[in-house]
């Protein structure tokens, strides 16, 4: 057979595309075009081992030299005298590398897990361990603020008690007891669910700190930790706060220069606050309120349960006078919309703190920065034009007018499970009466909020006939 030369493969064009070149040593080659129109020869040494006949693998020409090709045929030759199959040593010799590689990637994957941050364990965590209703963004802004800032950028298997001891009283130095133990909470959340779960089980190896944590130790002696707030405003207060909005308003309509003026609250705003009062509603379910539940001809006010804290239940409020009043006026205002309380596009409902922000902008004398000092926030409100009864009782909230409301409903004897039910309360007792008593209480409930309402409508005119004196 010729021997073949380095020349004689030179003048082997693409025409010659699909044959088979022969070299002495059972070496041969296939001839095959490559992309760019040159040719390339992938050479194989054939061999018998045992009973059948083998090819292996030598190089392709012109990528490997003749010489590099005939030395790999040449090694393989002298293994199969040796009794070696070298296409099987070639894989054992593959795998190993292989096997060498996923080794070698896994110590680079643990050596990396070591290093994972708290940062990193908070991304994972939101990603996949935690949906609160508002799609985590609260837990965002607070880890934001009070927490990845100190220690996002500690390793987990170095973070301690202290890392953790250090967050929270930072907060506590600055007047937040109550954001304090929220994000405790939420801490030993994303601990909890971390040492179920790899890589962070690993690197918790000496346990979770968030179980060293005792917050009632941490936050101010004077702090309540069963959050029990009480502040209900007295019928003094609701003459007050009725004659602070009007007051506002006139005042601004009478200035010359509105520009300069101090804004009242908005209208929408103070219907909301009416609203929440004489109905109960908590102001997540008043914000989320679209028109199409709202029947004006029949004073009714429907609030499926998507939008009900918990998903409890269905609710059907039936408004009294003094509640359709405000739903009369705010229909005035957004009633060309699909929401009762749309966005500044009216592309969905006002964001459910949107109120709480704009109440507390004008309260800010119970409000604190992180160093202590007075809160001074840009682009808000910063001033105390709705501070009640000087301040005495401190600060007012949205759902202190739930329970205002809910308050002078048992000062007018309205029954307190009747209150439960105007509040959409999951009632006490066992599921087997819950499952056959399915009475609903409308009557009831209706005269219950007509009363108040009929509180409230004296309440205000008291403030106006006080006003006028």
């Amino acid at each position: 057979m010729a021997k073949l030369t380095q020349r004689g493969l030179e003048a082997i064009t693409a025409a010659q595309a699909g044959e088979v070149v022969r070299d002495e040593g059972n070496l041969f080659g296939r001839v095959r075009t490559r992309s760019d129109g040159g040719i390339s020869i992938s050479f194989y040494y054939r061999y018998r081992f045992g009973e059948k006949l083998k090819d292996l693998s030598c190089g392709a020409w012109p990528a490997d030299s003749l010489a590099t090709i005939r030395a790999a045929r040449d090694a393989a030759r002298d293994k199969v005298s040796a009794g070696i199959n070298p296409g099987v040593e070639r894989k054992i010799i593959r795998h190993d590398k292989q096997e060498e590689m996923v080794q070698k990637l896994a110590a680079i994957e643990a050596a990396k897990a070591l290093d994972m941050t708290v940062q990193n364990m908070f991304e994972a965590w939101i990603a996949d361990g935690v949906r609160r209703k508002d799609g985590n963004e609260q837990l965002k802004r607070m880890f934001k603020v009070d927490v990845l800032p100190a220690i996002g950028a500690i390793a987990v298997k170095d973070v301690t008690e202290h890392h953790l001891r250090a967050v929270l009283r930072t907060m506590v130095e600055r007047g937040v007891n109550r954001s304090a133990v929220m994000v405790r909470n939420s801490l030993t959340q994303m601990f909890a669910w971390a040492r179920k779960r790899q890589p962070w089980r690993k690197l918790l190896v000496e346990g979770d700190p968030m179980e060293l944590i005792e917050i009632e130790k941490i936050v101010a002696p004077e702090y309540d930790m069963d959050n029990y707030r009480d502040r209900v405003l007295a019928p003094e207060e609701i003459r007050e706060l009725h004659g602070l909005l009007a007051r506002m308003r006139e005042q601004y309509d009478a200035a010359p220069n509105k520009r300069l003026a101090a804004q009242p609250l908005e209208k929408t705003s103070e219907r909301a606050i009416w609203i929440m009062l004489s109905t109960l509603c908590r102001v997540g379910e008043m914000t989320m309120a679209r028109w199409e539940h709202v029947d004006l001809a029949a004073g009714e006010w429907f609030l499926p349960k998507a939008n009900v804290k918990d998903n409890v239940a269905d609710l059907m409020v039936y408004l009294s006078p003094f509640a359709l009043e405000q739903f009369v006026e705010l229909h005035a205002i957004t009633g060309h919309t699909e929401w009762c309380f749309p966005n500044r596009g009216a592309t969905s409902h006002l964001d459910v703190k949107s109120i709480s922000k704009q109440l507390g902008d004008r309260q800010v004398m119970f409000k604190k920065a992180k160093d202590g000092s007075p809160r001074v926030l840009e682009n808000r409100r910063n001033d105390n034009t709705l501070v009640l009864a000087a301040g005495a009782n401190g600060e007012w909230t949205p759902h202190d007018l739930r329970r205002t409301g809910a308050t002078m409903m048992q000062q007018l004897g309205v029954a307190l499970d009747i209150i439960d039910r105007c509040q959409n309360h999951v009632l006490p007792g066992s599921k087997v009466r819950r499952h056959y008593m399915h009475h609903d209480y409308a009557e009831e409930k209706r005269a219950a909020w007509a009363a108040l309402g009929k509180r409230l409508s004296d309440v205000q005119i008291m403030a106006c006939e006080s006003d006028s004196a």
